[in-house]
């Protein structure tokens, strides 16, 4: 059997008085037993509560809710008493779990522990699957990974069994997959501590995206703050076949709504098209929602989520979700704030990039594209895999690819490499021959992590500078990302695209028109991908490894240790509080031109491994942002010496004379992943604002959290009044207040100063947690 012969233990149903009006049979009273995750006993699934606040709801706003309104709604601390308005006000909300990975834990329990609570209130988890660089194949990186990771590994398993936090270990598989596979069900709310937890929402779940500040909070069992989301929807119609995939409906929504469009606001996918679509497939086109800057995104219930929780062991659960189906797809008439439609029997295969992922082309068009663009057409390596394309589906689908070419004797001519997104998928592609077919096209299986995606990738075969195309199966292509060359040419398409491209080893090969040369000397033409009827997740006859490690009901005695001398573990120290003056005449640390990530601000790669000590990773601390000034990346210039050097280096000789320091940047600023060190490494620092033209939504929240101040300006022009030698004063912070815009007053070299207008999005609880120096600093002053 699979590592679902794991002991089960189950979760209480909690239905409530609502639940009457279903007609719920006996078997499903309040004391009834599910077994939804096999590891966690005081889990519930509480869809009567849920209906209670949706009906309750409903009725104050008088009118039809849509699907992903019903879920956050119905997850309200108070649903009689909260004020409700798409896109403007605060929800307080409470999520039913908790998820991180092992480089955002790091840094989330390092909080928690500093907030002095003894246990988590509500179920959560952490999963090692960030911290595996993908050099050799799957066992071997696997192994130096324990060995190179043991202190942190260490860490985080005895914090977990400490306060009550689940531990999935090592080479258990990506969090995302991790979380379908056993927590996610239809109108479960999660948060997870990256940016791609939208994942869940394959499954009917609302899963966000957070900071580990935010975390903490719902572990602490504080309501969560999220500002109501308005609601954009995609109707889908028509269904898919041939070549086009999942993947192809969100890179042509990136297209559409580019990686800010979908800020603010969560993306509900509806209409015929959706049965179409695997439970699996579903989970790609949110997980890579947040490539728009979504809050999430959610597809309603229906037969294939419930046969693929029949198939992973929570067919209990999809019984119940039947009983409450209403509640698990939109009302008739609702409305959303936009809607976008798409024929998906019109849909053609899409390939995006490269250095964006909303850069969308049909892939029947990107070689005259790369050709007029000076694009290198040679394809270095094709990478299938990641968060986002790892299932049982996508690894069937390409290894039907790759059988056409064996067959026909022909390999990879491109580099070739294969991450399966679960301990669970790669015991059954091992089992079914996938993995065989995959390796002898010429792939490489990496370790179940997240590997290249993230830059986790010792990449040997160009040199950095070198020009160079890769085409892979993931959700970001920034640049630099995953191989830290800035001249790699990312290209982001479906499983089935990659493996068809590493075979001809062209960007200008397409599948659907384009003949391949057999090893006879024949023309023949891919056929495309088998659609495969099996299930992700049937079991495996050879048992998967066991992965999971239960905390203790009481883990009060046991001992969390992080030496002092440790590079990599560090424990925290408050910020410190606001003054409750005026920020009078900082320092303009850098002026950022154009895109600037968290991958800009924290770059990920080789500093994950300082994702547990604040001071050190502030070393990496915006050395990717390019300077205005100068047009250069990691080089300014300290205004107290006259010399250039790198950003954090000028940052710590501000900070240690005694002179704050702001951060002016572009449109989205902080867009991408849900590192809160891209907020924390500033603070560290002596930062005390960010001036932008606009904000990612998480990004955003993370500064609020550790003290600073995000500000937008009023008039996006008013970016070009700032100079790099400028002194700037942020007034009005005595009379801070919502809605109430501040001043800042900007001090030129000549001595000349003008004010402009600075917006914020400020409530009163994030108020007071500027006031206080941050929100844990906040939350403690509350016990």
């Amino acid at each position: 059997m699979a590592s679902y012969c794991l002991t089960v233990t189950r979760l209480r149903l909690v239905l409530g008085s609502g639940a009457r009006r279903f007609h719920v049979c006996s078997a499903f009273n309040a004391k009834a037993k599910v077994a939804m995750s096999r590891f966690e006993p005081n889990s519930t699934v509480n869809y009567g509560k849920m209906h209670e606040n949706i009906n309750i709801v409903r009725q104050r706003l008088g009118r039809p809710l849509t699907l992903s309104e019903k879920i956050v709604y119905g997850h309200l601390d108070d649903p009689v008493g909260q004020d409700i308005g798409r896109g403007s006000t605060y929800l307080r909300l409470r999520p039913d779990r908790v998820a991180m990975q092992d480089a955002t834990a790091q840094m989330a329990m390092l909080q928690f522990i500093s907030s002095g609570l003894p246990r988590v209130a509500v179920p959560s988890t952490i999963h090692c699957d960030h911290l595996i660089e993908a050099q050799i194949g799957g066992v071997e990186d696997l192994q130096r990974a324990k060995e190179v990771n043991e202190e942190v590994y260490n860490f985080l398993a005895s914090a977990g069994a400490k306060y009550g936090v689940g531990f999935w270990k090592p080479g258990s598989g990506i969090i995302h997959q991790i979380i379908l596979e056993n927590y996610a069900y239809p109108g479960v709310m999660l948060i997870g501590t990256d940016s791609h937890t939208p994942n869940g929402g394959g499954l009917g779940s609302i899963c966000i995206g957070v900071g580990g500040a935010d975390a903490v909070d719902v572990m602490a069992g504080i309501p969560w703050e999220l500002k109501c989301p308005n609601v954009i929807g995609v109707k889908l119609t028509g269904s898919l076949s041939g070549w086009t995939s999942p993947k192809d409906v969100i890179l042509k929504v990136a297209g559409i709504l580019t990686v800010k469009g979908g800020t603010g606001a969560i993306v509900e996918y509806h209409g015929p098209g959706v049965d179409s679509i695997s439970c699996t497939g579903m989970a790609t086109i949110c997980n890579m929602g947040a490539e728009i800057g979504a809050t999430t995104s959610v597809f309603p219930y229906n037969h294939r989520m419930k046969t693929y929780m029949e198939k992973t062991g929570r067919g209990e659960i999809a019984v119940l979700a039947d009983q409450f189906k209403e509640d698990l797809v939109p009302d008739n008439g609702c409305e959303y704030d936009q809607v976008i439609e798409i024929n998906l029997s019109e849909l053609k295969p899409h390939i995006n990039g490269p250095f964006t992922p909303d850069l969308a082309h049909p892939v029947s068009e990107i070689g005259a594209t790369a050709k007029k663009s000076g694009w290198p057409l040679e394809v270095k390596v094709g990478l299938i895999g990641s968060c986002t394309n790892s299932s049982y589906e996508d690894m069937g689908r390409a290894a039907s690819l790759a059988k056409q070419a064996l067959d026909k004797g022909l390999k990879c001519k491109a580099q070739f490499t294969v991450t399966p997104g679960s301990e669970q998928i790669r015991a059954t592609i091992e089992r079914d021959g996938y993995s065989k077919i995959l390796r002898d096209v010429g792939g490489v299986v990496l370790a179940n992590a997240c590997g290249p995606c993230i830059g986790q990738w010792d990449r040997k075969d160009v040199k950095k500078g070198e020009k160079n195309t890769i085409v892979t199966s993931y959700n970001r292509n920034f640049t630099a990302r995953n191989d830290a060359n800035p001249a790699t040419h990312a290209f982001v398409t479906s499983p089935e695209i990659v493996t068809a491209m590493a075979i001809a080893g062209t960007l200008d090969f397409n599948p659907e028109t384009d003949y391949l040369t057999a090893a006879n000397g024949e023309k023949f033409m891919l056929g495309a991908p088998h659609r495969s009827t099996t299930l992700p997740l049937q079991r495996p006859s050879t048992r998967a490894t066991d992965t999971y490690h239960a905390p203790p009901a009481d883990g009060a005695a046991l001992t969390v240790i992080v030496s002092p001398s440790s590079n990599r573990l560090q424990l925290l120290e408050p910020f410190d509080r606001w003054h409750g003056k005026d920020m009078e005449e900082m320092r303009v640390l850098i002026k950022v031109k154009g895109k600037c990530t968290t991958d800009h601000i924290s770059a990920a790669g080789p500093w994950l491994k300082f994702r547990g000590h604040l001071d050190n990773i502030s070393n990496n601390m915006l050395i990717g942002a390019v300077n205005i000034d100068n047009e250069a990346i990691n080089k300014v210039k300290n205004l107290l010496t006259g010399e250039f050097a790198g950003v954090p280096d000028v940052a710590r000789h501000y900070k240690a004379n005694g002179v704050n320091w702001v951060v002016v940047g572009d449109d989205n600023y902080g867009e991408g992943s849900s590192r809160e060190h891209a907020a924390l490494e500033p603070r560290h620092l002596g930062g005390r604002a960010i001036i932008v033209k606009s904000f990612a939504r998480i990004h955003e929240t993370n500064l609020k959290k550790q003290g600073l101040l995000p500000l937008t300006f009023a008039d996006p022009k008013d970016y070009d009044k700032i100079r790099p030698d400028d002194k700037i004063s942020i007034t009005g912070l005595k009379t801070f207040a919502p809605g109430k815009p501040v001043t800042a007053v900007i001090k030129h070299s000549n001595g000349s100063q003008e004010s402009i207008t600075l917006n914020h999005t400020f409530n009163t609880n994030q108020i007071e947690w500027f006031q206080a120096g941050s929100a844990l600093n906040r939350m403690k002053e509350l016990q």
